[in-house]
C-alpha cells in the first residue's frame, strides 16, 4: 500500500464517516476534510474536525504507520505544528507535540470497506508493463479522451517552464530565445545541451545582425561549436575559419567551452555539422523567425517557413575534407514534426500565457494535424489497444507513461481513479 491511497480515501472520503472515534477513544467528526494541496507540509490544510466534542481548525497528516512521523522528522519541522489530526492506516506508536501532548490518531483501516481495499491491491498487483494494461481496452472512451487533454496540457506546461525563465532573464526577447531552444531541438537529444551552450554563447543581436549571410552565420556557428579549431584543406573552411576569427576580433566574442559534439551515434543526415548549416541557412531565410511560427494558422504553414537545407558544400560532404556521394540535405517532414512538437508548440503556449492568450484549442487542433510520433512507449500502449492518431494522443501517452505508470501514481491518474471505482 501507498500512502496516496490513503490520501484518497481521506479526501473522498472513502470510509465510513459514523462512529468515527480515535484510539484514544473520542468521537470524531469531519465538517472539512481540508485541502490537498500536494506541497511542502501536512497533506490536508484547514481542515475542520470536532475531535471530544471540540471543534479544531488545522491540518490533518497522513501516514501509512504513525511510526512515520518519526521516520520523516516532522517532529522538528515547525510546518507540524498545526496537525490536529494524525490519519493512519496502523497505528504503531504515540506521537506527541512539542509541548508533550498527543496528537489524535484515527486508524483508517477500521472504517475502510475491504472491498476498495480490494480493488486498490487489484490494480496495484504486478503487471508486464503498467498497473492497468489489461483494462485500458475497455476503458471509457470520454474519461480517456478528457485525461488525454489533461496529460497533454501538463506536458505543455513542462515544456513551457525553462522557455518563460529565459524569456524573463532576457527582457522578454523573445526571438533570441527561441534561438537557443531551436538550436538545442537542431542538436536532438546527443548534442542538443552543446547545441544550446553554441546558440547562448553568441549575442542574438549579433546573429540578427549577420543572418543575411548564410556563410557568416555557418562561420559563427561551427567557429563556436570548436569544428573550426584544426587545420583544414578544403577551401570552404578555412573561409569559415577565417570569417570566424575577423568577426570574433571585431565582436570581442570571448572563448567558450563547449562539449565536443558527437558524431557517431548519429545517422550521417543527423551529424551536427549538418544540422548546424541547416540552422544557418533558416536563420538566413528567416530574420524574424519567432513572429513567423507564433502566426502561422496551419501546420502546412510551418512546414513552409522550415523549408530549408544544409550549404552547397555539404550537399557532398558530412564532415570537413572528406567528401561524399551528394546528396540534398533538407530538413526532413520527420524532422520538422519534432521542432513543431518540441519547439513551435511549446513556444506558442509560452507566449500565450505571457500575454494573457487562450489558445488551448488552436495549439490541439495544430498537434492533432501532425503524425504521431514513432516509439517503444507509443508501441506498447498500441499493444493494449490504446492507439494514437497524432502527436497529440503521442505527447498525452508519453506523459501519462513518464510521470504516472512509471511512478506509479495511479491515485492521482484518472484512468486509476477510474479503475478503483469501478472494481
Amino acid at each position: 500500500m501507498k500512502e496516496d491511497f490513503l490520501h484518497h480515501v481521506w479526501h473522498y472520503k472513502k470510509f465510513s464517516i459514523h462512529g468515527l472515534k480515535t484510539v484514544q477513544g473520542e468521537d470524531i467528526e469531519i465538517l472539512n476534510a481540508g485541502q490537498y494541496l500536494q506541497q511542502t507540509g501536512p497533506d490536508f490544510f484547514n481542515a475542520q474536525i470536532v475531535i471530544g466534542g471540540q471543534k479544531w481548525a488545522g491540518n490533518v497528516e497522513i501516514h501509512l504507520r504513525s511510526s512515520d512521523w518519526y521516520l520523516h522528522s516532522h517532529e522538528n519541522d515547525p510546518n507540524y505544528d498545526n496537525v490536529v489530526l494524525h490519519v493512519v492506516w496502523d497505528h504503531d506508536t504515540q506521537v506527541l507535540r512539542k509541548d508533550n501532548s498527543e496528537i489524535p490518531v484515527l486508524e483508517l483501516k477500521h472504517y475502510t470497506d475491504p472491498k476498495l481495499l480490494e480493488s486498490y491491491n487489484a490494480l496495484a498487483a504486478a503487471k508486464t508493463w503498467i498497473y492497468c494494461e489489461k483494462e485500458l481496452e475497455t476503458m471509457n472512451s470520454f474519461i480517456l479522451e478528457n485525461w488525454k487533454e489533461r496529460l497533454f496540457f501538463e506536458r505543455l506546461e513542462r515544456k513551457a517552464a525553462p522557455i518563460i525563465q529565459l524569456a524573463q532573464e532576457t527582457g522578454n526577447d523573445w526571438e533570441a530565445v527561441l534561438f537557443c531552444f531551436l538550436a538545442k531541438n537542431f542538436g536532438l537529444n546527443t548534442n542538443g545541451n552543446a547545441f544550446y551552450a553554441i546558440a547562448g554563447s553568441l549575442p542574438f543581436a549579433l546573429v540578427r545582425k549577420e543572418s543575411f549571410d548564410a556563410g557568416n552565420l555557418e562561420a559563427l556557428f561551427f567557429g563556436r561549436a570548436g569544428l573550426l579549431d584544426g587545420d583544414p584543406e578544403d577551401v570552404y573552411p578555412l573561409d569559415l575559419k577565417a570569417r570566424f576569427e575577423y568577426m570574433s576580433n571585431k565582436h570581442q566574442l570571448q572563448r567558450v567551452h563547449i562539449d565536443n559534439l558527437e558524431f557517431f551515434r548519429h545517422r550521417p543526415d543527423n551529424f551536427p555539422t549538418i544540422r548546424l548549416s541547416q540552422f544557418a541557412a533558416l536563420y538566413n531565410a528567416h530574420q524574424n523567425l519567432f513572429s513567423k511560427i507564433i502566426n502561422c494558422a496551419t501546420v502546412e504553414e510551418i512546414y513552409k517557413v522550415f523549408e530549408v537545407q544544409a550549404s552547397a558544400y555539404w550537399q557532398s560532404h558530412y564532415t570537413f575534407d572528406k567528401e561524399s556521394t551528394k546528396k540534398r540535405k533538407a530538413l526532413t517532414a520527420s524532422f520538422i514534426d519534432l521542432i513543431i512538437i518540441n519547439t513551435v508548440i511549446p513556444f506558442r503556449f509560452a507566449y500565450a500565457k505571457s500575454t494573457g492568450k487562450e489558445v488551448s484549442e488552436e495549439l490541439v487542433a495544430l498537434l492533432q494535424a501532425v503524425a504521431p510520433e514513432k516509439n517503444a512507449i507509443v508501441d506498447k500502449f498500441r499493444s493494449f489497444k490504446v492507439t494514437a492518431g497524432s502527436a497529440y494522443d503521442t505527447q498525452s501517452l508519453l506523459q501519462l507513461r513518464n510521470e504516472y505508470c512509471s511512478r506509479k501514481r495511479c491515485m492521482q491518474c484518472a484512468l486509476g481513479l477510474e479503475l478503483l471505482k469501478s472494481n
